[in-house]
């Protein structure tokens, strides 16, 4: 296979690229869609006079249109194909975005928010099955990676646009154009990324697993031939068709098991995904901006922070690219468990110097830089290993006849945890304070180590078509 991808040329491995690139999208929107609310999260707890609860349910209710958009999506892909349910994503995203930036109320507000949540969803699943199914085994893991390295670029614009336009008006609550304050803006400019994803998701082909799937060998033999370079893309198809026909829709009996009703390589999709969440990257870019304006950093040196944050992720999401499909995805996992646990164990101590309360808090001393050394390494670990490597695993991980639905279930299960980590991130904040916070995530990092040592098989370089749950034996 590895042959036949180097020998195909330089055309047919840009084509792949160029696809994947295309699909990858949805994971820009994804990435700058839950990190809107970032710069804006002050001032619409101003405008709406929302209390620490209430602004915590404002930010992590999207996460619940996560939760139930990824589980539908997969159904959706294999009923209406993968390009459709795209565009039923970008459809989404847009009406999120002007509904947020028009909202008048904490109830409609919450709405548009989750409107926008169920397209991250679908994003979160086709983006990464799509580019599963039409990248080569040799190249699949940083082709997949793609899907997090736009996680990663659309955080960054996001934090950059909210940075610009803060700055422009003078202040997020601050009236920029058309008599609309600058966080209605931030909103706003999610219509134009969306767009581009709705263009995108009509140029590229149909996933060929799709065609197969419908009974269109023909046209999936060609998608094969021209994206992959397959030496014998008909028999490729054939090979496909043989694994359909042994197996049926992808349904709950498929993933039974005898723990607690579940497969055990399901449980390991959901506590991979769980794990992801529970180490508090999202505690880091759905609020740098208010968490760095409380320990006395000033609104734009906060801005400023959280872009440079998000800057370190995507470097560090492309470096891990460039190594998945050498050094595996388990060996990956095992430095980033072991770099985050130091770094948040690191973070936490900065942290329990904290001074003052309320709005008059300071990091004194050596305490505030070692925050954000021990903020921006958790960073560049998780973007490293946990970031892209979950979704990668969770595309390639799971044999055919069970793949749409525990995918489906590892991503519910992704944004669940996400929900109930942002969710009570803010309270929690006043309860415990940071150092307890971050404590209690670098516990968890701990035990993500251990969990991969003993329950995550390796799927580096290996045919989809091969995955037939005994690698978990193997690993466990």
């Amino acid at each position: 296979m590895v042959e036949t991808v180097q020998k195909g040329g330089t055309g047919r491995r840009g084509k792949a690229i160029g696809i994947s690139i295309a699909a990858a999208v949805g994971g820009f929107l994804f990435g700058f869609d839950s990190s809107v609310i970032n710069g804006a999260v002050d001032a619409l707890g101003a405008h709406f006079q929302l209390g620490s609860f209430l602004s915590g349910f404002v930010v992590s209710i999207a996460l619940l249109g996560c939760a139930v958009g990824a589980w539908y999506a997969g159904r959706l892909a294999d009923s209406w194909g993968r390009r459709r349910v795209m565009v039923l994503g970008a459809a989404m995203f847009v009406i999120s975005s002007v509904g947020s930036a028009l909202a008048f109320s904490v109830p409609d507000l919450l709405v548009w928010r989750v409107i926008g949540g169920l397209g991250i969803g679908i994003a979160s699943v086709i983006a990464p099955a799509y580019i599963s199914e039409v990248a080569p085994a040799a190249g699949r893991g940083a082709l997949g990676s793609l899907q997090q390295l736009a996680i990663t670029i659309g955080q960054l614009v996001v934090l950059s646009s909210n940075k610009g336009l803060a700055g422009a008006a003078g202040g997020a609550s601050r009236e920029l154009w058309l008599g609309m304050p600058a966080w209605r803006w931030m909103f706003l400019v999610g219509v134009v990324p969306a767009l581009v994803y709705g263009v995108l998701a009509y140029l590229i082909p149909e996933s060929p697993r799709f065609l197969v799937l419908k009974g269109k060998l023909g046209e999936a033999a060609t998608v094969l031939g021209r994206v992959t370079g397959e030496a014998d893309p008909d028999a490729k198809a054939e090979e496909i068709a043989e694994t359909l026909r042994n197996e049926h829709r992808s349904t709950f009996r498929d993933i039974r098991g005898p723990r607690f009703g579940l497969h055990p390589l399901v449980w390991v999709g959901i506590i991979m995904a769980a794990f992801q969440q529970l180490v508090g990257i999202n505690a880091i870019f759905y609020y740098s901006t208010t968490l760095w304006k409380s320990v006395g950093f000033s609104e734009s040196d906060s801005f400023t922070t959280s872009v440079i944050t998000a800057g370190v992720n995507v470097v560090m999401t492309v470096v891990s690219m460039l190594f998945v499909d050498r050094i595996g995805r388990r060996k990956l996992l095992t430095i980033g468990s072991l770099g985050m646990f130091a770094s948040l164990l690191l973070t936490a101590i900065a942290f329990s110097q904290q001074m003052g309360s309320g709005s008059d808090v300071s990091l004194p001393g050596a305490a505030g830089p070692l925050a954000l050394i021990g903020a921006n390494a958790f960073v560049v670990f998780f973007a490293l290993s946990w970031g892209p490597i979950l979704w990668i695993m969770l595309a390639e991980m799971f044999p055919n006849r069970m793949r749409a639905m525990a995918l489906a279930i590892g991503t519910a299960a992704n944004w669940i945890f996400n929900f109930i980590v942002t969710f009570a991130f803010e309270p929690m904040t006043s309860e415990v304070g940071l150092s307890w916070l971050y404590g209690a995530f670098a516990f968890f990092a701990l035990l993500s180590f251990f969990f991969v040592l003993r329950k995550v098989p390796e799927t580096k370089q290996r045919e989809l078509e091969s995955m037939t749950g005994e690698t978990y034996q193997r690993a466990g």
